[in-house]
């Protein structure tokens, strides 16, 4: 058990062996912090934490925060960012999706308000839907349909940040909500259902990159350290409304594949199938309010952080791993 140290900060994780959980878990013990993670894997990886085994400041915890959290620890702050987060994932578990975004979030917001600890929760950028504003700002209340087939995910977090946000106005709980927009880089699953991984995977493989629709809807893409350098920044600061993260350097999903095949070297070609029900058109942030407020802004270039992620990528394929 985790003693309480001013000099020494105890922040918990949830879905810490997920993709970002993993990074943010990362910089929060480079910032001298001891970190409680937690997950159940059911999209976690248990190798994006390995390297923390004898850690003495990372402890984890096998739990499904949908259940109800006890932890004998002081905290100081908690990061709620268990979910499937990917369209194969939560198309998968949606039960289990709308749960961690109700449930999970009720309980580790319990817990915060138990533990007089700063909240910090994951959204998305997904709490617009296909949006009829371009660039997004957080002002814009969203265009979701509640009952499609990606209303599992959108709107367990649009529930999410009303929670957070009536937990900050009842019991005084110091919470902050960030609105993520697609991210990318190491430890990403090769087949989680995201266009990096699906293009990097099939460019490296030889197969054709799967274009869905014309290949003009566009994406915003920021890399990981980037994204958690603003995460950190939020989670310090005093404000409570939501807040864009993400890279508003936009491209087509075209010129994305186009992009990954130049980079990998690949002779894959461009395959094209109809649009998913509910997919978004544009995505780009708004990020004037990080700006402003964190001082915050992306500073890896795509061509820099599309080669590590490549690098990343093609050593998972070497060993055969096209599946985890």
């Amino acid at each position: 058990m985790f003693k309480h140290s001013q000099a020494s900060p105890i922040s918990v994780v949830t879905g810490a062996a997920g993709f970002l959980g993993s990074h943010l878990t990362d910089r929060l013990l480079a910032e001298g912090h001891r970190v409680i993670g937690v997950d159940n894997f059911i999209t976690g990886n248990v190798a994006n934490i390995e390297h923390l085994a004898g850690n003495e400041s990372f402890r984890f915890i096998k739990h499904d925060v949908s259940n109800f959290i006890y932890l004998p620890d002081d905290v100081d702050c908690v990061f709620h960012f268990a979910s499937p987060a990917s369209p194969i994932d939560y198309l998968e578990y949606p039960i289990q999706t709308l749960k961690v975004g109700s449930l999970g979030t009720h309980n580790t917001l319990g817990l915060a308000k138990d533990k007089r600890a700063r909240y910090l929760i994951a959204s998305t950028s997904e709490c617009y839907g296909d949006p009829l504003e371009h660039p997004q700002k957080e002002s814009y209340w969203g265009n979701v349909n509640p009952v499609g087939p990606r209303g599992c995910y959108d709107e367990a977090k649009r529930f999410a940040e009303a929670m957070t946000m009536a937990y900050h106005r009842t019991h005084g709980v110091d919470t902050k909500i960030v609105r993520i927009f697609n991210t990318y880089g190491p430890r990403m699953r090769l087949r989680d259902g995201r266009v990096v991984p699906a293009f990097i995977g099939q460019a490296l493989t030889g197969k054709p990159l799967t274009i869905f629709g014309d290949g003009s809807q566009t994406r915003s893409f920021c890399y990981c350290s980037d994204l958690i350098d603003g995460i950190f920044r939020l989670s310090q600061s005093d404000f409570h409304e939501p807040v864009n993260i993400g890279n508003p350097h936009e491209m087509t999903i075209k010129q994305f594949g186009e992009a990954i095949i130049q980079h990998t070297g690949s002779s894959s070609k461009l395959e094209f199938r109809p649009l998913p029900q509910d997919d978004p058109k544009v995505r780009r942030p708004d990020i004037t309010r990080a700006k402003t407020l964190l001082g915050w802004e992306p500073r890896v270039a795509f061509a820099d952080g599309i080669v590590k992620t490549i690098e990343f990528f093609r050593g998972r394929v070497a060993a055969g791993d096209l599946v985890a």
